[in-house]
């Protein structure tokens, strides 16, 4: 059993007159998203429940990405390896088909000057639900059949997509890109974490995996009652799976959005 932490010295307070939202993305993913809820009038606040650490090793990446024009499809599981590839590689070749899973993807092609008019892009048509599976649907599989395909992700990731190509007979490489930890649970984080649970806010969250570090973080705090408070803190997820993941950790007040940031803010702006 984990020891139990407890904040040392002082910590500015967190001040809102209404509750917060906490945004719980990667800190340099989080800052537009941040910006646009401050605009609609709500109170922010930044608690990332994940770092993302370029790769000790980018070697393999590197000679990966000398090759790419040999495959037929070359598929990113996020933003972050949308980045981390073209930091390895400057000069793309738009003829490769790209594949990509949610709205954040597109649009991290997109700061990349990669756009549907430049190059061909699948991702899921289904707003309502962007995942592996229904990137599938949208793929040609059976022109994929011994054919070469590159997914591109962090070091630790959901099997599903490799797993689904390789049954239909694509020839599948699977890359690391960056890898993610969970961040130091500071005192000063420490001290955030317990004013934001003693009050009701709205909490973002994009990741399963974050979700569930969050969790091992309250559970390490001094006060006995800190999961009970979690658990009723409202959460506005953008996809099913992290639903279910939040339902299984026994939160409550779990609202389900639409994929991408418009979903998020939609969502939120809904609640009373």
């Amino acid at each position: 059993m984990p020891a139990r932490l407890k904040p040392t010295g002082m910590t500015k307070p967190l001040v809102a007159t209404k509750p917060f939202v906490v945004i719980t993305r990667p800190q340099a993913q989080a800052q537009e998203l941040a910006q646009r809820v401050a605009a609609i009038g709500r109170s922010v606040t930044l608690f990332p429940l994940l770092d993302i650490f370029p790769l000790s090793d980018p070697a393999p990446l590197q000679n990966t990405l000398r090759e790419i024009e040999r495959y037929a499809l070359l598929a990113f599981v996020s933003p972050n390896a949308i980045d981390a590839a073209m930091a390895a590689r400057s000069d793309w070749p738009l003829f490769v088909p790209l594949a990509v899973v949610g709205e954040g993807s597109r649009a991290a092609l997109a700061r990349h000057g990669l756009t549907a008019e430049r190059c061909t892009i699948y991702s899921p048509r289904n707003r309502d639900r962007t995942d592996s599976e229904t990137l599938l649907e949208e793929l040609d599989l059976d022109a994929l059949r011994d054919k070469d395909v590159l997914i591109v992700r962090g070091e630790t990731g959901r099997e599903l997509l490799g797993d689904a190509l390789r049954e239909a007979g694509a020839r599948v490489t699977t890359i690391a890109a960056y890898r993610r930890e969970a961040p130091d649970l500071t005192p000063a984080r420490i001290a955030e974490l317990q004013h934001l649970l003693d009050g009701q806010n709205d909490w973002f969250v994009t990741s399963s995996e974050a979700l569930r570090f969050l969790t091992q973080m309250v559970a390490q705090l001094e006060d006995e009652g800190g999961v009970a408070k979690m658990q009723q803190q409202r959460l506005i997820v953008p996809h099913v799976r992290i639903a279910e993941v939040a339902h299984s950790l026994g939160f409550s007040k779990v609202i389900q959005s639409r994929s991408g940031d418009d979903g998020l803010l939609a969502a939120l702006q809904s609640l009373p």
